[in-house]
């Protein structure tokens, strides 16, 4: 806290406001407002202060309660069941529909082919049908050809006592092996561990083996995701295998990840402790670091596109998918030509804004000072992010129980004119019909409409539904940008009572805690406001992607161009207001303002400054973007090293692609230290403005001292004068 005499503040304080405030309205452009005055009182973040924007706060708390109306009708009319459940062959749902309520569990003739990458879009090809509960014992029609009739399971108009069990079975009528099963969403899936009673039969040995080895619940699902990935950005014949082989050395290094993700966590922790101590260094480093590696890179890039210019694509034929992108000379050149302009990019910024990043390594070292004064802020984002899976996991709870509101219809299908029943208007295709009643038409027993079935098409919703489901989605969106803005004003108040502590080790020690409950007694309106602008915002955007899937089957140019530059205009009008509702919240944080002030004098004070605001707030991102892509390389290169080469005697020979988890490994670890890096991204964000707030309200003389660090003085040339 700084010392003052009565009555010299008074008087001389008053006078020095005087100067100084004509002074620096002078150097002001008109019509970006005036300068902050002098307060001699002002210390940092208001303690007393009222609430802000509490109309605002009323609709917000008006929303939740008409949101929980929503979810409450929702859960009490809807029932996941009618989509989740599983259904057969023939459209019945288990355990739901009438003639197949008795039957729960969905059981699959031949399991193997549910690993098509058409699966969650076409089904299992394979017959399916429902089954009271799944088999708990292993069984195969070759091995006891004679115990049958107990054990098979066939369809449902199957009589083994009447039938030939060899024909039914080579038919497709009954599942010619199964495993011991457990449920999983009422499927029935083998249980890998269950290996009882091999079979004799060589191809069905085969068969069972690749089973055993793919069939891992979690594995499974995680299989179809990525051959349906690679299936859609690839051409190549081979992504179902190579989806398969991806997805076995995830499950086969799993702990190399793991190890992976500990080692870029503690990588991430320890450059951030140093930027504290060895900020500049850190920094340069990190930015010749990052041209060390795009030099080699258009070094490497270049060899490898000279060694395959003069080769074909014949030359060079591979069936692994990643070889084969490897061996082709246009995916050298598309690398050369990225390192080469990202090179050029980063060369050219280092050159010209040099003394900026001077200026921009001194903020990120006092955003480190204050880090590593409350050392809590990096774990902070550990609350946000259980809010924002709470909203999340709400809304889509409440999504899908309203999507489930109404009733089930069913239609006709599979009806042919060989049917007796064709000629009946009333079961036709695509004619609604009752499972109850369509079975007691006499003319589906004959075995020529054996393929015909009344099956579940779809939930008839109510009219109202479409406006419920859109409230809901507005929801999820209001909610989770709420969350994020309560994030951020929480790190602001915490950075900014920093920064206006001009003794440092005067800081509160549960300074985390005064500001989160500070923000929540007085701010609620003002984080409902902004996050509510930003949510109309993102509402339109999604209106507009869905106007432009609806109209893309009318191919109109005009339309396309009109639609482009809405949808254009709308993401950059998003991204300035998220620009806006950050700096207001900071300016919220220190002075206790409502929205519509706090953003109207964070604008008046960076536009007071644009050039200092788009140079030195563009050029703390870029270093923090390269900090970011060092710790990702340099842990991409350790992975790469232990987990991809012999060099340190880990056996890696069980793997398909060695590159797996060293790409996994990165993807991740660019994740945590993004996670960080957002911390340190909101300091100097805050920092930044209290640091333009400093300059205006102070002019380093006794009475008005500057709060900044020395190093920022000493870079900006200005000192505090002693009395």
């Amino acid at each position: 806290m700084r010392k003052y005499s009565g009555s010299r503040t008074q008087v001389l304080g008053l006078q020095t406001k005087s100067a100084s405030y004509t002074m620096a309205r002078s150097k002001m452009p008109e019509g970006l407002g005036e300068p902050i005055p002098y307060d001699p009182d002002f210390n940092g973040p208001l303690r007393r202060r009222s609430c802000t924007d509490i109309i605002c706060l009323l609709i917000f708390f008006v929303f939740i309660g008409c949101w929980a109306g929503v979810a409450i009708y929702a859960f009490s009319s809807g029932d996941p069941n009618t989509l989740l459940v599983p259904k057969d062959s023939y459209g019945s749902r288990c355990g739901l529909d009438e003639h197949v309520k008795n039957r729960p569990y969905l059981f699959f003739f031949d399991l193997s082919k549910c690993f098509s990458p058409s699966v969650p879009f076409t089904g299992c090809q394979t017959r399916q049908v429902c089954v009271e509960k799944c088999p708990d014992y292993y069984y195969s029609f070759d091995q006891e050809p004679t115990n049958y009739k107990n054990k098979l399971i066939c369809d449902y108009d199957v009589d083994l006592n009447n039938g030939d069990p060899k024909a039914l079975v080579e038919n497709g009528k009954c599942a010619k092996y199964y495993f011991k099963s457990s449920s999983f969403l009422n499927r029935c899936l083998y249980n890998t561990a269950d290996r009882n009673k091999p079979s004799k039969d060589t191809n069905i040995e085969k068969e069972i083996s690749e089973l055993k080895k793919h069939l891992n619940k979690i594995a499974m699902w995680m299989s179809l995701f990525v051959q349906n990935t690679i299936g859609y950005f690839t051409e190549n014949q081979n992504y179902q295998q190579v989806g398969q082989n991806i997805v076995d050395d995830l499950v086969e290094s799993w702990w190399k990840i793991l190890a992976g993700v500990g080692i870029a966590v503690v990588v991430s922790v320890i450059y951030i402790m140093m930027l504290r101590w060895l900020a500049a260094p850190l920094v340069w480093l990190s930015l010749i670091g990052v041209l060390a590696l795009l030099i080699a890179g258009v070094y490497f890039t270049t060899v490898k596109y000279i060694e395959l210019k003069d080769k074909t694509d014949e030359d060079v034929e591979t069936n692994n998918i990643i070889e084969s992108y490897a061996t082709k000379k246009d995916t050298w050149l598309v690398l050369l030509i990225i390192c080469s302009i990202v090179l050029a990019i980063v060369l050219l910024m280092m050159i010209f804004l040099r003394k900026r990043i001077i200026l921009a390594i001194a903020l990120v070292k006092e955003g480190s000072k204050a880090v590593s004064s409350v050392t809590s802020v990096l774990f902070f984002p550990i609350f946000p992010w259980i809010l924002q899976i709470g909203v999340i996991a709400f809304a889509i709870c409440v999504a899908l129980y309203l999507a489930t509101t109404g009733d089930p219809e069913y239609k006709v299908r599979g009806m042919t004119s060989d049917c007796p029943c064709f000629n009946i208007s009333t079961i036709h295709n695509g004619t609604k019909c009752d499972p109850a009643q369509f079975k007691n038409f006499t003319c589906l027993a004959s075995t020529l409409c054996s393929g015909v079935t009344c099956k579940f098409t779809t939930m008839n919703n109510p009219k109202w539904y479409p406006y419920l489901q859109a409230f809901n989605v507005f929801g999820f969106f209001w909610g989770t940008f709420f969350v994020s803005a309560l994030g951020q004003m929480i790190l602001a108040s915490v950075f900014a009572t920093w920064y206006w502590t001009f003794n440092k080790s005067n800081l509160p020690f549960f300074a985390v805690l005064e500001a989160t409950g500070r923000t929540l007694r007085y701010h609620i309106g003002t984080l409902a406001f902004g996050s509510l602008i930003i949510a109309i915002c993102r509402m339109i955007r999604v209106a507009l992607e869905y106007i432009d899937h609806k109209l893309k089957k009318y191919d109109n140019g005009i339309t396309k161009a009109i639609l482009c530059c809405c949808k254009c205009f709308f993401w950059c009008l998003e991204k300035f207001l998220k620009f806006i509702n950050r700096n207001a919240y900071i300016m919220c944080a220190i002075h206790g303002k409502n929205f519509c002030m706090s953003a109207k004098d964070a604008f008046m004070l960076l536009m007071r400054n644009i050039l200092r605001v788009f140079v030195l707030d563009k050029v703390t991102d870029f270093l923090f973007f390269m900090g970011k892509l060092l710790i990702t390389m340099g842990v991409g290169a350790i992975s790469y090293v232990l987990f991809a080469t012999d060099l340190t005697g880990i056996d890696n020979s069980g793997l398909h692609y060695e590159l797996v988890p060293v790409i996994v490994i990165m993807i991740i670890t660019y994740i945590v230290a993004t996670v960080f890096f957002n911390v340190y991204s909101m300091a100097v964000d805050t920092l930044f403005l209290c640091f333009l707030e400093d300059c205006e309200r102070n002019d380093g003389s006794s009475e008005k001292p500057y709060y900044m660090s020395r190093n920022l003085m000493k870079i900006l040339g200005k000192k505090n004068k002693k009395d």
